[in-house]
């Protein structure tokens, strides 16, 4: 199969742009090359247009009207997918937060089952009810600062404004974990590790590279739904994260031969590298491939219909014309939607699994107490 992804609303590492809130992937996949197969229609399609390239942004409604039944057509010919992906960025700030402060392999005050079980999403919920926009921007920019120093004194500074906070919450336990774990971090932020390292780890945390990993695993799901191998995975080159994005499909490919299916954790998901693609990505100008071409329009229709923008009804046949696309979002409100199924479903448990909890709960607790100090 061939894949080709091109991304939308990207910002860099700045999350806060309140014009472009959420950044966007989007992967056309079909079992021919369409760069070759393609050109001579995209030409054509340009001819008609009088453009140089096909951009979605820049044709808008009136114009992309006009090419919809030639766009239709060349879905239904190539067996065209598209799939969707979308990054709320400052719901990633926050969960890069959580992912750092309350690891339970960096901090011992939080409970084993807090962070490596379901109860992660609970926790990291009722963490991120915390935070005001203000203190997520303080919390993002220490964990992108490269300077040590810098961003554990702010660390630190975002640490204790929670503190402040925490009584906001409305149940004793998790006032009382998030109160213990914080507390640990004010008395040791170097065991935190809250910063970047360098630029190429500041890079490897960005939201661009989170949502690629998504990408990279919707198409190994493409992959072993169809017993197939990847051709060629076309990403559109720009100058900042395709290093960033060679790198992580370098590690998938390299390891997906010595990887079984990886678990965090009970009931957490898995990871899985086995249908990874073989092949490494490259890294195209878009003026180069009428893969990305067409896949921008896609990511430009889907995302005007999502953000509720205005859209003419004549390219919905794109759209409705993809109910085998797949759809993934991360985001405080996916997560919560998706594990509130999860905990709503789970079976009454026995009295002996309450009683088996119980032991394992005072265990960890002991465990834990050890590391609990007031850093005031």
């Amino acid at each position: 199969m061939y894949f080709y992804i091109d991304e939308s609303g990207q910002t860099g590492m700045e999350l806060f742009d309140d014009n472009q809130p959420f950044l966007y992937y989007g992967v056309l996949s079909s079992e021919y090359d369409l760069d070759e197969l393609l050109l001579s229609h995209v030409k054509k399609l340009r001819e008609n247009l009088g453009v140089e390239r096909l951009h979605a942004a820049e044709l808008g409604n009136g114009r992309l009207v006009t090419i919809v039944d030639d766009l239709v057509e060349l879905k239904d010919t190539y067996n065209l997918s598209f799939d969707f992906y979308r990054l709320t960025k400052k719901d990633h700030a926050a969960l890069c937060f959580f992912d750092q402060v309350f690891d339970q392999g960096n901090n011992p005050a939080v409970p084993w089952n807090a962070y490596w079980t379901p109860l992660r999403y609970v926790l990291v919920s009722k963490v991120s009810y915390l935070f005001d926009e203000d203190l997520l921007k303080k919390a993002w920019k220490a964990r992108i600062a490269i300077k040590k120093a810098f961003a554990e004194k702010e660390l630190i500074e975002v640490c204790q404004e929670l503190l402040k906070r925490v009584h906001w919450l409305p149940d004793e336990r998790s006032i009382e974990i998030i109160t213990d774990a914080l507390n640990w971090a004010i008395i040791n932020p170097s065991e935190i590790h809250y910063h970047a390292t360098t630029k190429e780890s500041k890079l490897q945390i960005s939201p661009n590279l989170i949502g690629f990993q998504s990408v990279m695993h919707g198409i190994a799901t493409r992959l072993e739904n169809s017993k197939s191998e990847a051709k060629k995975v076309v990403v559109d080159r720009q100058s900042e994260f395709n290093k960033a994005q060679e790198w992580i499909s370098d590690l998938y490919r390299n390891t997906k031969n010595l990887e079984e299916p990886m678990g965090f954790g009970p009931g957490m998901p898995m990871m899985d590298l086995r249908h990874m693609p073989s092949v490494p990505i490259e890294c195209t100008p878009g003026t180069d491939s009428s893969g990305l071409e067409i896949v921008d329009i896609y990511i430009w229709l889907f995302k005007r219909h999502m953000e509720e923008k205005p859209l003419a009804s004549k390219l919905y046949p794109l759209i409705h014309g993809q109910e085998n696309g797949m759809f993934n979002e991360v985001s405080l409100q996916a997560l919560m939607e998706r594990w509130e199924k999860w905990f709503r479903e789970l079976p009454e448990p026995t009295p002996e699994q309450i009683e088996k909890g119980k032991q394992l709960l005072n265990m960890d607790e002991e465990r834990r107490k050890k590391y609990v100090k007031s850093a005031t």
